[in-house]
């Protein structure tokens, strides 16, 4: 086992011997049998209910600081546990657990005419670093899944939710000691100083090997721009509703307001509306008043402002911003091809989806659409690992090599060659 960190040892010194510790870790992780891991997550998930008022009264600490910072509404509400999200956080580690071991699968074999069999086969990527903000739910999440694909992992919650990570992270500790795992294959940055970010950016390329970002777009940019190690992340969810002309007006009504508002602060939330011309007369009007009279401020193009006073002017900003908060940018299109374009100029590639019941007009739209995630008559807010079956993720990714889209066991592992002969030489 690897001893626990202690910030009064210096930063540098103790950076570089978690980052030394996570490389030993990841060794014995990379051999460590499918019955190991599954134990270990289902110990670790088993210890966050033993332990659910420690991480409940942690993250009432964290939020009463969180309050005297002045933070967003979103960031509160990405911080803030209850019952039911620390009892989600033991079912996502459960549904990890659960989940195929992917290292060592076989994605393809071959045989050469030279006798040479070929194999293509799944291995970890080694030491993930992850930096992220407010959601302690990603600390369960992040260590689940690098667990369950051979990675080794060091964590750099924010300040703002140290306490409740902390706790959680208790846990995972609990479960890697229960199965005989070194306490390094998940291991928490112990300091909030903000120095440790700089480190794992440009500081530690001997010992990471991919970085992932959780967090507002000043954060991510920042990883992006400083990192000396390939990341996976995105820099934003500007996320977009499409309602055609062909659409059932009760499920647009649904899915637009669940879009946007079932929760405002996730990356999946919908930030621009856009409806269909044709069909604008008998189902813009009531889509708009169904937004306000939720609560949602609207910015809409002069044909939106024409069906509600209450509608604000949007300028051309609007169709950028990613507003994580009851705030929706809409605007009348014409179609289909004008909302993909729409999409193509102003969007960024994480998720969007068409309310249509014209099979035609959604094929074109799916197949149109260059994001991560694109969705025929379902909500945005299923842009999400556990959504589609992967336990959880550890983020969603735009970018367009190695993963994309909800990254979870399978997108944290890469693959290398088995080739068996013999006695084959090259002439």
């Amino acid at each position: 086992m690897s001893a626990p960190a202690h910030v009064d040892e210096g930063l540098e010194p103790l950076m570089q011997r978690m980052g030394a510790a996570a490389v030993a870790a990841a060794g014995v992780l990379a051999l460590a049998s499918a019955q190991q891991k599954e134990s270990a997550l289902r110990a670790a998930a088993a210890t966050q209910r033993a332990r659910r008022g420690q991480i409940l009264q942690a993250n009432t600490e964290d939020v009463h600081a969180a309050r005297e910072k002045h933070l967003s509404s979103a960031l509160n509400d990405r911080l803030r546990l209850d019952e039911s999200r620390v009892e989600a956080m033991a079912r996502g580690v459960e549904d990890v657990a659960a989940l195929p071991d992917p290292v060592g699968t076989i994605a393809a074999e071959w045989d050469r005419p030279n006798g040479l069999h070929i194999q293509r086969v799944r291995v970890p990527l080694g030491v993930v670093g992850l930096i992220y903000e407010s959601r302690p739910n990603v600390t369960a999440d992040a260590g689940a899944l690098c667990l369950k694909s051979g990675n080794a992992v060091i964590l750099r919650g924010g300040s703002e939710s140290v306490r409740s990570n902390r706790a959680i992270h208790g846990c995972l500790a609990e479960g890697l000691r229960a199965a005989g795992l070194p306490d390094a294959c998940i291991q928490l940055v112990p300091t909030t100083d903000r120095a440790a970010v700089g480190m794992m950016l440009s500081g530690m390329t001997r010992y990471l090997d991919v970085l992932v970002p959780r967090g507002g777009k000043e954060l991510v940019a920042r990883v992006q721009a400083e990192a000396r190690v390939p990341v996976i992340g995105h820099l934003e969810g500007n996320c977009h509703v499409y309602v055609d002309r062909d659409s059932d007006a009760a499920m647009a009504r649904s899915i637009v307001l669940n879009a946007k508002l079932r929760r405002t602060g996730i990356c999946g939330a919908a930030e621009t509306l856009l409806v269909d011309r044709a069909g604008a007369r008998t189902l813009l009007g009531p889509l708009v008043k169904a937004l306000l009279d939720a609560g949602c401020e609207v910015r809409g193009d002069p044909a939106v402002q024409a069906v509600d006073a209450r509608v604000r002017p949007a300028n051309e900003d609007d169709w950028y911003t990613e507003y994580l908060d009851a705030i929706i940018a809409a605007r009348v299109v014409e179609g289909v091809d004008e909302a993909v374009a729409h999409i193509a100029k102003y969007g960024s590639a994480h998720t969007e989806t068409i309310v249509t019941d014209n099979a035609a007009s959604a094929e074109r739209f799916l197949q149109q659409v260059d994001s991560a995630i694109v969705l025929h008559n379902a909500s945005t807010q299923f842009a999400d690992g556990a959504e589609f079956g992967m336990g959880a993720e550890i983020g969603i990714s735009t970018d367009r090599f190695h993963a994309r889209g909800p990254v979870g066991v399978e997108q944290l592992t890469s693959y290398k060659y088995i080739v068996r002969g013999s006695g084959q030489i090259r002439p």
